[in-house]
This record gives structure tokens, sequence and C-alpha cells, in this order.
């Protein structure tokens, strides 16, 4: 694909304000671009539809404020019924997309309704990964008390769960994982965190970090199991009992949440001619075609400043790309290349990341001491900056973020 080349969409009207533009996916990213584009001026017609039946809502505080029973349901709806009607746009909720025909701009769904925009906008975010089938967690015939957690109602079953849980084995030591143990751990339940990581989140931490946040885990009383593989999850009476690893130990369990990360939602885009590799592959426009854009989690686009593709899974990603895409199809755009940013709280502490902490890097902190529980650290890779490690510490970390923003040349918009 030409990433730079800018393609000019023939069907549209002559004013990009008054085109149709469909947008495939009501969460964060979706809204997020519906919203940028009327701030903009776009005044035509608006349509989002979305698989699920819910109102918008964000998905971060589904691993913690929900989960834990600090916020009910109607707080993760990002926006109220007044605010949404605001939007004049039209909503489509309940109705999956199921394929795309690209040169008519047209997407059918599962009621066989047939969709057609000036502009198309692709929002379709991820799915969660299950285990193998083979181990006994396919979605035919595995037993009760396996969850997983991407959606509103998942979270709902995962809390439900959990109020009549004893133990608990979490696997999967990433971002998601480690955040559910947390909030599991909090709540009064025996925790079992394994992965395939050594160290909770080290391909994100770096050695620094995701030591430290082993330490924060074990002294709130979670078993770390790191460098270790499921081998067969075991059940009796059709309810899981345990978690086998391929080292041999079994992890007795009463529930299992299989947090191994996810895939991006572009099965339903299968012959539709878009580039399909580990996301919806666009140009530095964050353009799949003429006429179409990813936006999200979903979104594979020809990072300018990296020089290579990136596709970023977080909340801020979502809304600052959101913002470019809809600048581009009102042609105000410009290559889209952030400094990658991504957040997590664990047992009330904010760590933060701005850019990327690659294993080569060194850690040199710069401001607070991790003996204390607060500090920020900058990671030197080949003699530059490349990125910034906040722990409980967001004022310096932002300070910290200007002079990585400087070092990568780019800029970006302020981070609430």
């Amino acid at each position: 694909m030409d990433t730079t080349a800018a393609p000019t969409n023939t069907h549209a009207p002559r004013d990009p304000r008054d085109q149709h533009v469909l947008v495939v996916g009501a969460s964060a990213a979706g809204l997020a671009t519906a919203e940028a584009l009327r701030r903009n001026g776009h005044r035509g017609r608006l349509t989002l539809l979305d698989a699920e039946p819910h109102l918008p809502y964000d998905r971060p505080p589904l691993s913690k404020q929900l989960l834990s029973g600090e916020w009910t349901a109607d707080r993760v709806i990002l926006r109220d019924q007044k605010m949404l009607d605001s939007l004049d746009a039209e909503f489509l909720l309940g109705e999956s997309a199921t394929s795309l025909h690209v040169s008519t701009r047209t997407v059918t769904t599962g009621s066989g309704q047939e969709v057609s925009a000036d502009a198309i906008v692709l929002a379709t975010g991820l799915r969660a990964r299950h285990l193998p089938t083979a181990l006994g967690t396919g979605d035919r015939g595995a037993p009760a008390g396996i969850h997983v957690l991407r959606t509103l109602d998942d979270a709902h079953r995962l809390k439900e769960a959990l109020a009549s849980t004893a133990r608990l084995v979490v696997v999967g030591n990433g971002v998601l994982g480690c955040e559910i143990a947390a909030t599991a751990r909090q709540l009064g339940v025996k925790v079992t965190l394994v992965g395939a990581a050594e160290a909770p989140m080290a391909p994100q931490l770096g050695a620094l970090g995701s030591r430290l946040l082993a330490g924060l885990h074990s002294t709130h009383g979670v078993q770390l199991l790191g460098e270790r593989r499921v081998a067969a999850v075991q059940h009796s009476g059709g309810r899981v009992s345990g978690v086998e690893l391929t080292s041999g130990e079994v992890l007795p369990a009463d529930t299992v949440v299989v947090a191994i990360g996810s895939e991006p939602v572009t099965g339903w885009l299968a012959g539709s001619g878009l580039e399909l590799d580990d996301g919806i592959v666009c140009d530095t426009f964050c353009r799949a075609a003429d006429g179409v854009w990813a936006v999200g989690d979903v979104a594979r686009w020809h990072h300018a400043g990296l020089g290579e593709p990136v596709r970023l899974e977080n909340r801020t990603n979502a809304t600052e790309q959101a913002i470019a895409v809809a600048r581009d199809i009102l042609g105000k755009g410009e290559p889209y290349a952030p400094v990658p940013y991504f957040w997590t709280d664990q047992y009330g502490v904010r760590i933060q990341v701005h850019g990327l902490i690659p294993g080569s890097a060194q850690l040199e902190v710069t401001d607070g001491d991790p003996a204390d529980g607060r500090f920020v650290a900058v990671a030197i890779d080949d003699g530059r900056m490349v990125g910034v490690l906040g722990w409980a510490m967001p004022k310096q970390t932002r300070q910290r973020r200007q002079e990585l923003m400087a070092e990568a040349g780019v800029d970006v918009p302020a981070l609430n």
C-alpha cells in the first residue's frame, strides 16, 4: 500500500461537510469520530452501526470500577441520551456488519439491511481471545466458570461470578489480566496470576516496572506464576475445577478468567478487497481505501514517525485517532503520528507509559524514588529517549512526556 498518497473520493459531494458518513462501531473510537465530525462542521447525514445493543460505553472501567462494584453500569455509558441526540445521528444498535462493498461504500448487516454512504469509518475494535478448544475451553461445551472480559455483558457476568468465587485463576499477565487480578484481590478473592511473561506486564513496563508491579501484587497477596502456559482446564460436573499448566502444576479454581489478548474484528471484511493483516491496513492518514478509514483498536496504520505499521490498543489512541480521521474526512487531514501512550490503575497506583519501553532500553530515574513507590523514569535506547514510565507521579510524568515529544519530533494533543 502507498502510505503517503491521498486518494481522491470521486463519489463524495463537493463539500465534504455534506457527506453521509457511516461509522461501523459505536464504542469509544466510533463515537469520538462522530463527535469530532460535528465539532469540525460536518452537517450531513451521520449513521453509527454497532453489534452491541448498549449505548456507547467506556471499556477501561470494566476491569476496575465496574468489576469492583464501585461504579454502577450507568457510569460507564459515555454520553447520556440528550448528548447523543444532539449529534443528530442515527444509531443502529444491536445490528452487526456482515460485509463491505468498497466500490459502492455499502455495508450489509446481519438483518439484511444495506447502508450506503459517501465515507465509511471502520471502528469495530477487538474481540477477546479464548484458549484453544483442545484445552477444554472452546465456545461449545466449555465448562461453566470460564470468563473473558471485553464487553459490558462480560463484565456483568464476571462480577456476578466473583461474588461467589473463593479461588480465581487469571490466565494472562498483561494489562487486562493484572487489572482483573488486582480488582478481584481487593474484593477478597484468592487470586493466582499466571502468564507467559516472566513478570506482570514485562513487555509493556520493562524490567524495573514489571519487577515493582510484581512486588505490588505480591504485597496484596496475589500468587504470581510467570513463564507458564496452560496445558488443560480441569472440570467436574460441568464446572471448572482447576487449571493444569505445562509445567505439571495444577491450580485449583472456582473461576478462570482468560486474558491472553484480543484480535481485531475483521472477519466480516474478508473478500472486501481491503488489506487485512493484524487489523485493517491503512496509510499515514488512516485510510484503508478510497473513502474508507479505520480508527481505534482495529486500525493498523503506517506511523510516519516510527516508519512502520502500528496498531495501538488503548483508550487515548481511540480518541486522538478519531479526531485525526474526522479531520481527514473533512479535507483537513494530516499524517497521524502520535507518541504512543497508555495507563493502568492497580491498587490505587496510576502507572503511565508514554512512548515505548523496549527490552533493550536502559531506564534512568529522573524524579522520585522507586523505593518510595513514586517515581518517573525515562527509557534510553541506542542513545535516544524512547519512552517514559510514570509511577504515581502524573504531573512529573507529563513534564517528561514533553521531552519525549521533542526527541520524537512529533506533536500530539495534550492528554487528560
